[in-house]
């Protein structure tokens, strides 16, 4: 009776102990993984892909650390906390060396998934391995001091802790520190948590017995069913491919919006925290319901994206589907949780899922596909999961058997539709994809012939538009007409031939149009795809009179790595959406930039952005640098394909800016407020610069 005492007076203590490790892991998981992609997006051209990437490791590692987890839990109790103990004290020296070394900045001929891979690998692999372990390893090692625990709502607590960590990033460690600030930080918090740890595996070596080697075998525990390991690994594969799905297409092909990306993962980790809460949360007959009414949300997305679309309610629906969808696969997989003995299995498969659904929709996807259909895909596995865990036709097997059947031809015949959309007045003629994700050319107003044109499109952003008709054929079009503040800027500057001029984003090639004869024109584009479609539907390459040269890798790393150019103008057209590459706007990218001006050279940015307002951003670093700048604006012009933009030029001499044609055009400055910081490649602050309400 003495014992059982002191067995309950250690429980509270010893559950809590065990919940704040799992907890601070589950935080500092979540921490490193944005802070790291800040590291890395200068390096790959600052594209959500980047993110996409990084998240692929991030799974590989976590199926890693709960396979640690599960090979660990066989060994006998004190051994698993001295091999834990001596990779904590390894992982904590590592953990203060997590800022990647200069060295490993890609080349051209890298492959951007490989290289991101290997470069998270060796700055945070262990420390974050240990991180991944965290959750399963400290569950399995409270069932052994208290057997009769039941460890499923630390799960939900681990999901608490990824959700608060994901939340608070961009609200709280990123305004507030620096980059090195932030890793500094999270050595530290780490080396708390590898403390926390160390206490948890002295409280295993000291109250669990060594000759135990796994949990106590009991008669009555069931057995491991294959189709049970089946279920565990199939459904969070189809939750995790859909979580990355719906963000690609809400974040890409619907509305470039930052920290957008934050909203699907909350919604992924939430359905992880009511689930595994308790069993009283998952109502089935409730949730199948609202999937399948979500599923006919998605079809009215589908229509209202065909017409005038409202954005907010297009990606309210998506949202709707994925907490729906997630709903179900973790409600389900909740539903099969096994005997806490076969816990680390069960943690090792759901892990194994997620990374399937990651490597599926960050690897095998674009060389399969070249449109999104991972999304339909996913929505199609899921309604099929759901008949075969369907207790209710558990004996009707050739009626469980039909309904898959005709599931998956209808489903499959709506996938192979995908991307092949006609409206009235335009089509889809050809798509490309890779790591940068997918583009569209489209041809638009065919029966129209003063009107037809093609243009190239990437999710939500045009890169670009050509007329086809002979006599409008040659026009600049877009954000780049005759009377946009390109075209003004190079209108102005004709007696500098033979000019050399730099443009960072080739689109169709549209600046190619004012090249004259013995001018170079030199283009920076980080996606070959974008050349190879602006060659095989646009003739702006062609057409130009001018020397046309294009260097493929991102361009501030391409001239950082350049002899100077002296060029006469260098325009920056990397901001025409909301991804904004931000590593192109700090002030050592201006000092880059500068390099390769002349000295009566001008920078022209185009700054045509919906939801940030990157003017302020460029002027900040325009007064830092003491250089000149005029505010360029151009309004639509749908006779000559011309659209809205802003551009912003600025030059170390203010002689080029007194032209009369730029002068004539220019806007009045909007004053800088004294709270925009001078961005920097260590501190960025995407928060100062949101426009309260999108402009029309």
């Amino acid at each position: 009776s003495g014992s059982m005492y002191e067995r309950s007076r250690k429980r509270p203590f010893f559950v809590l102990l065990f919940a704040l490790g799992v907890f601070a892991g589950a935080f500092l998981l979540f921490q490193v993984q944005p802070l790291f992609g800040r590291f890395l997006t200068p390096w790959f051209g600052g594209t959500p892909e980047v993110w996409t990437a990084c998240m692929l490791f991030f799974q590989l590692l976590l199926l890693a650390g709960y396979a640690y987890a599960h090979a660990l839990g066989r060994l006998p109790a004190r051994l698993q906390a001295l091999v834990h103990l001596l990779l904590l004290l390894a992982a904590a020296v590592l953990a203060f060396r997590i800022i990647p070394p200069a060295h490993l900045k890609p080349t051209p001929e890298t492959n951007p998934i490989i290289q991101i891979l290997w470069i998270c690998l060796v700055c945070i692999g262990l420390p974050y391995f240990l991180l991944s372990s965290t959750g399963p390893l400290l569950q399995s090692w409270i069932c052994r001091i208290e057997p009769g625990f039941i460890p499923y709502r630390l799960y939900a607590l681990s999901n608490i802790g990824s959700l608060l960590a994901l939340i608070s990033y961009p609200f709280v460690f990123e305004p507030v520190f620096s980059r090195q600030q932030q890793a500094h930080l999270w050595s530290f918090l780490f080396l708390l948590y590898a403390i926390s740890c160390v206490v948890c595996a002295l409280i295993l070596f000291l109250n669990a017995p060594s000759s135990q080697t796994s949990s106590p075998k009991n008669n009555d525990t069931p057995s491991l069913s294959f189709s049970n390991c089946l279920l565990w690994l199939s459904l969070p594969a189809v939750a995790s491919t859909l979580l990355l799905a719906v963000t690609e297409k809400i974040t890409q092909d619907i509305a470039v919006v930052p920290f957008l990306w934050i909203l699907p993962l909350s919604i992924y980790l939430l359905s992880f925290i009511i689930c595994f809460d308790s069993p009283r949360w998952y109502k089935r007959p409730l949730f199948l319901t609202l999937f399948i009414l979500s599923i006919l949300g998605i079809i009215i997305a589908r229509i209202i994206e065909e017409k005038r679309p409202n954005i907010t309610l297009i990606i309210g629906l998506y949202s709707f589907l994925l907490l729906c969808c997630c709903m179900v696969c973790h409600g389900e997989l909740y539903a099969l949780r096994p005997h806490p003995r076969y816990l680390t299995a069960y943690y090792l498969l759901i892990a194994a899922g997620g990374a399937i659904g990651g490597i599926f929709v960050s690897i095998l996807a674009p060389l399969l596909f070249k449109t999104y259909v991972e999304l339909h895909l996913a929505v199609l596995l899921a309604v099929i999961l759901v008949v075969l865990t369907d207790r209710r036709y558990i004996q009707g097997r050739r009626r469980k058997i039909a309904y898959i059947t005709a599931l998956t031809v209808v489903g499959l015949a709506g996938i192979f539709l995908v991307g092949r959309r006609t409206t009235q007045n335009q089509r889809a003629i050809d798509h490309a994809r890779n790591f940068f994700g997918v583009l569209t050319v489209w041809e638009d107003d065919w029966d129209n012939p003063l009107l037809h044109k093609r243009l190239l499109q990437h999710g939500t952003t045009f890169h670009g538009l050509q007329f086809q008709h002979p006599n409008k054929r040659h026009l600049p079009t877009a954000y780049y007409g005759f009377n946009s503040g390109i075209g003004l800027l190079i209108r102005s500057n004709p007696q500098h031939p033979p000019r050399r001029i730099g443009v960072i984003g080739l689109g169709v090639g549209t600046i190619a149009y004012y090249g004259r004869k013995g001018d170079v024109i030199r283009f920076y584009e980080i996606n070959p795809a974008v050349e190879q479609l602006a060659r095989k539907y646009f003739t702006y390459l062609s057409d130009s009179q001018a020397d046309i040269q294009i260097v493929l890798g991102d361009g501030r790393l391409s001239l950082e790595r350049e002899s100077p150019q002296n060029f006469d103008i260098l325009v920056l057209d990397a901001f025409s959406s909301d991804a904004v590459p931000v590593h192109l706007l700090t002030s050592q990218a201006m000092e880059i930039y500068l390099k390769h001006l002349k000295p009566d050279g001008v920078l022209a940015f185009h700054l045509s952005s919906v939801h940030l307002d990157l003017i302020q951003v460029v002027r900040k670093l325009a007064e830092h640098f003491q250089l000149h700048c005029l505010w360029l604006e151009t309004y639509p012009d749908e006779q000559f394909g011309a659209l809205s933009s802003d551009w912003l030029v600025l030059s170390p001499s203010k002689e080029p800016l007194e032209n009369p044609l730029l002068q004539s055009a220019a806007s009045p400055l909007p004053k800088i407020p004294a709270s925009i910081d001078l961005w920097t490649d260590d501190h960025i602050r995407l928060l100062q610069i949101l426009k309260p309400s999108p402009r029309r």
